[in-house]
């Protein structure tokens, strides 16, 4: 990787307060990963970010150091961070996983929760909808994760939810390469969390198995 990758940072400039500062550099980075303004394979300085978000390099690289937790980024001393790429062997093992972890809990909450529940769950669905016809990625995958956080609490299992949270998140970064998703896939995503809920309500554990494994296959 030449060395003028360094100073490359996303191309569209998205603006911090000062308040939660670290906080919300973490949520922008993040929402660039999933975007593809932070391109897999390449390396971005802590002070060149900090220039485009206005702030210090500081709340940059502590948001940095919490990517390389969660798999995103690795450091390299003395130069910055560079964006790890994934393989489609690796997003199929993820969507895997989170099926094991997922849908046994669903099929549960499928035949034990109450319709009430399952309806407060709508403006969730509407978020999503919103998102995909607006064709805001960053902003559909946030509201797809708060979906599946929001029937994952049901289960009364905070762990459950944070495990799955994290795969969700990984599942969102793009492979490198990849065409930007179009916004005709995200209206048809969205439209999974429609009838899964409407499958939840009816309690058909067929349908629900099936839109869940589908759903995660296709991410």
């Amino acid at each position: 990787m030449h060395e003028a990758a360094q100073a490359r940072v996303p191309a569209q400039k998205r603006k911090v307060l000062r308040h939660s500062v670290r906080g919300q550099v973490l949520d922008a980075l993040r929402a660039a990963l999933v975007d593809g303004e932070l391109v897999p394979g390449e390396i971005y300085s802590g002070p060149a970010l900090g220039e485009r978000f206005g702030v210090s390099a500081t709340p940059v690289r502590e948001a940095m150091q919490q990517l390389a937790v969660e798999g995103a980024v690795e450091c390299l001393p003395n130069r910055g961070f560079r964006v790890l790429s994934r393989t489609p062997r690796e997003l199929a093992e993820l969507a895997e996983v989170r099926a094991l972890l997922e849908v046994p809990v669903m099929l549960r909450l499928a035949r034990t929760v109450p319709e009430a529940a399952w309806q407060a769950l709508r403006p969730a669905v509407t978020a999503t909808a919103e998102a995909a016809a607006a064709g805001d990625l960053p902003g559909y995958a946030e509201a797809d994760r708060a979906f599946h956080r929001a029937v994952l609490r049901l289960a009364g299992n905070e762990q459950l939810v944070q495990v799955a949270e994290e795969l969700h998140r990984r599942a969102q970064w793009p492979l490198p390469g990849a065409p930007r998703v179009r916004r005709a896939d995200l209206v048809a995503d969205a439209a999974e969390h429609s009838a899964l809920l409407e499958a939840l309500i009816a309690r058909d554990l067929t349908v629900v198995e099936s839109l869940v494994r589908e759903h995660f296959a296709g991410s």
